[in-house]
């Protein structure tokens, strides 16, 4: 007997705005499948607004309200059963974050759940991490976004350390990162790492998964630090409009990136890492599992 449903995950980062469909197949004997339906996102940067302003401006509270419309309407054309709404960084430290969503909920009828770091950082866990991993080796998880960083340390296996720093691309690019965080980032880095001969980089998020596209390196292969700070290099030689015309990257990815890479090889460095593997998983995806093994709320359609 085969069993088909749709969920959704929305992940309102501050940077973007993403919605994930995926198909939760179902059959007797076989283990549960997870597979991607549709991806869309929209470019909304709620972080430039928030980190500088402490809000979020009038023209991003209609973009958003115009986007979980969208989206509202997207999960029933799919036929979407249920979803989980989440915002992180940005939404969290918004001033006006809670009425945005109380007026998403009434104009939109989405409801979103403002999380934690932690939450977060646990949220993300729950992705199929655990595929991508050798249960023999030590790996420090980084996962960049807009307004944070989450890290975790997975030795055996098991995750024997996590914490979410303030340390984020749009951050970054408003010069808004004081120099305390980077030197507790990197006291948390060494303290955790430390004990270990050989510490291997997962990364995630948008920026790595590009660079690693680019490289065309084949899924499971890991990017050398070499080559990351090469790479990190040569970006920095492009203006911001050669990065778009002559890299191919997205406006909205082309001025990221360099932060973004900043972010990656400063944890390489300070956990000695020489490989990162970079495994296409990120909040959209832990969502999904996190409603279908009912560790997170949802919302029925």
């Amino acid at each position: 007997m085969l069993s088909i449903k749709k969920y959704a995950a929305i992940d309102i980062g501050s940077n973007a705005v993403r919605l994930l469909i995926s198909n939760i197949i179902e059959q007797k004997g076989r283990p549960v499948q997870f597979k991607k339906s549709s991806l869309v996102r929209v470019p909304i940067r709620l972080g430039s607004d928030v980190f500088l302003n402490g809000e979020i401006s009038e023209d991003n509270k209609k973009r958003m309200l115009d986007t979980m419309t969208a989206f509202n309407l997207l999960m029933k054309s799919h036929k979407v059963v249920t979803y989980k709404a989440c915002a992180t960084s940005a939404m969290r430290e918004a001033t006006n974050g809670r009425e945005i969503t109380k007026l998403i909920l009434e104009q939109a009828n989405i409801d979103i759940d403002i999380i934690d770091g932690e939450e977060e950082a646990a949220i993300i866990a729950a992705t199929d991490l655990h595929s991508y991993i050798k249960e023999d080796k030590t790996y420090l998880y980084v996962d960049v976004g807009g307004g944070s960083t989450e890290f975790s340390v997975i030795h055996l296996g098991n995750t024997v350390a996590s914490k979410s720093f303030k340390i984020g691309t749009v951050r970054l690019l408003n010069d808004i990162v004081k120099k305390e965080t980077w030197s507790n980032l990197e006291d948390w880095i060494k303290q955790n790492t430390k004990g270990y001969d050989k510490v291997d980089l997962i990364g995630s998020g948008g920026n790595i998964n590009k660079i690693f596209k680019i490289s065309g390196k084949s899924m499971g292969k890991p990017l050398t630090y070499f080559y990351l700070t090469s790479y990190y290099n040569r970006l920095q030689t492009y203006s911001y409009e050669e990065r778009i015309t002559e890299l191919d990257l997205n406006q909205d990815r082309a001025d990221v990136i360099i932060p973004a890479t900043r972010i990656y090889l400063s944890a390489m460095k300070w956990s000695g890492a020489k490989d990162i593997y970079v495994p296409k998983i990120g909040l959209s995806d832990g969502i999904i599992k996190s409603i279908y093994y009912n560790t997170v709320s949802s919302v029925n359609i």
